[in-house]
């Protein structure tokens, strides 16, 4: 297909044109006069030069005032793209270059149109999200504080009891806000990590021995395997204890009575693979896309009576990606889940 510009269109017009006006004089004129060659010849010739100069003349103006203003809007709403006039070229197909920007720009918005549109998604469900988890430890404060200030201050076999429970709903409320905290710094990069190489095999130990108790309670049996290795990483070693409680704490938190927690180590040439398996519930498919959202909950009654602020795998997901690393997690329902993440090997 040939390209239709301005000119071309201009130029076949105009030959149609000079055609028409030399065949229709050329008529006329041997009608009464014998046929000249000369004269059809010159009739054309100046019907083409003149229709050609007027039909671009007019073809150019219009396209200024139609076409133009349409191209120009478009330009006019991309983002960042400084609005110059834009001037016609007559050797240009200009009807595909319109429709070229048309097609752009639907691609450009729609991609900006969904990014927004996820964006406050995530926006409301957060929102919705935090004031949901402030209202469990408000609301039973309120009631702790009113039932004192009606009379219960002064009654012995209650006051203290009270206050011990406002008290752990206010160290619940700072946990949140602690967490919401380092979740800020750790997306700023406000937060240093202090590399160092250390052992990843005792450093499991440790937390596992800091858990025994809550995962006595269950009945949850916590494993340590290849024990007597010792496997040298380079990351933050308090951040990355922080990334085995929470892990190990989400585990016994959604554990079977009578279950196990492990965690297992692999070499994978300049990384060490770090799994925690367990033999809980397990986690439906369609909730792991989402599991590291901040206060995502599988199980929100469940969750609420276990505790916690909701943003602990969040943070885990955080530090791991501030080591340059990923954390993937895999699950079964009724076999148990596993989170497994990279650290650099020291």
């Amino acid at each position: 297909m040939s390209v239709l510009t301005p000119k071309n269109l201009s130029f076949r017009l105009a030959l149609a044109l000079g055609g028409l006006c030399s065949l229709g004089s050329s008529l006329i004129w041997i009608i009464n006069n014998p046929f000249n060659f000369t004269f059809s010849v010159s009739i054309f010739i100046s019907t083409f030069i003149l229709s050609y100069l007027f039909l671009l003349w007019g073809i150019k103006q219009y396209v200024d005032k139609q076409f133009k203003l349409i191209y120009k809007t478009i330009h006019s709403l991309k983002i960042g793209l400084k609005k110059d006039s834009q001037k016609v070229d007559i050797e240009e197909d200009i009807f595909v270059k319109i429709r070229k920007e048309v097609i752009e720009w639907d691609i450009n918005n729609r991609a900006e149109i969904d990014r927004l549109q996820e964006q406050e998604k995530f926006r409301r469900d957060f929102i919705g999200n935090i004031s949901h988890e402030l209202k469990t430890p408000i609301f039973s404060i309120q009631g702790y504080i009113l039932t004192l200030l009606e009379g219960g201050l002064e009654d012995e076999r209650i006051n203290r009891s009270f206050l011990q429970k406002a008290e752990k709903g206010i160290n619940r409320m700072i946990e949140m806000v602690d967490d919401l905290d380092e979740i800020s710094k750790l997306e700023s990069n406000r937060i240093e990590l202090k590399k160092q190489s250390f052992d990843i095999v005792k450093l499991a130990r440790e937390v596992f021995e800091s858990l025994e108790d809550k995962a006595k309670e269950k009945q949850i049996n916590l494993k340590v395997l290849q024990e007597d290795k010792v496997i040298n990483v380079n990351a933050d070693p308090s951040k990355i204890s922080q990334v085995l409680t929470n892990l190990t704490v989400n585990s016994i938190n959604y554990g079977t009575v009578g279950g196990s927690t492990s965690i297992k180590f692999f070499d994978l040439h300049d990384n060490i693979l770090i799994e925690i398996k367990d033999t809980g519930k397990g986690i439906a498919e369609e909730h792991l896309p989402r599991l590291f959202e901040r206060f995502y909950r599988v199980d929100k009654g469940r969750s609420r009576a276990d505790g916690g602020s909701g943003l602990g795998l969040a943070i885990v997901k955080h530090i791991i990606e501030a080591h340059q690393q990923t954390i993937n997690v895999r699950s079964t329902e009724g076999k148990g889940s596993m989170f497994s993440f990279t650290l650099k090997k020291a």
